[in-house]
């Protein structure tokens, strides 16, 4: 009984009304004080940076009002220039607030070296193969007097003939001398 007067007397009414009107006054100061630390809906669009050279990049990025890290080199693209931008993320046209990290891939300096595979005494099915395989593409083709037919005699690259295991760099056309299976 002592209680439910309690629970019903003025004091307590009042008590419990400072409560309810403090939390929503926090909730609404806490709120707003979010939307304007997190500068909601407050976004810039990412611009284009791909084939832009490393060296420009920094006073690009600043003048946006972003930051950058190079997240990546191991690709290269032989149709861009060597140290420039092959892609980022965010995309170009994505939103982003002000001093959001954009991840760069850029284009290495060169082609990474890579040794020639012993493709002699092979047929010239496996030998396109495995040049494939080890990042090399297949150049011309010429045939001489040799009783196997499509068999690897020699290898060359850019006419002169080469060794196995000599390095290359990658992506090199490599030229195939192949028997035409006469005697």
């Amino acid at each position: 009984m002592v209680f439910l007067r309690f629970l019903f007397s003025t004091s307590f009414v009042k008590q419990l009304f400072f409560i309810g009107l403090s939390s929503v006054l926090l909730f609404i100061f806490i709120s707003l004080s979010l939307n304007i630390y997190t500068k909601h809906n407050n976004y810039q669009d990412v611009p284009n940076f791909e084939g832009i050279q490393l060296s420009e990049l920094p006073f690009l990025i600043e003048d946006e009002n972003l930051r950058f890290e190079i997240i990546d080199s191991s690709r290269f693209d032989p149709k861009r220039e060597p140290l420039s931008v092959i892609s980022h993320l965010p995309s170009p046209g994505s939103e982003v607030k002000e001093n959001r990290k954009i991840y760069f891939t850029i284009n290495p300096s060169g082609f990474k070296k890579t040794t020639v595979p012993n493709l002699i005494q092979i047929t010239k099915r496996n030998a396109e193969s495995i040049i494939k395989s080890s990042g090399f593409e297949i150049g011309d083709y010429t045939y001489r007097d040799n009783i196997g037919k499509d068999m690897v005699l020699e290898i060359r690259f850019k006419g002169n003939k080469i060794e196995p295991g000599i390095l290359l760099p990658r992506t090199s056309k490599i030229d195939l001398v192949l028997g035409n299976g006469k005697r």
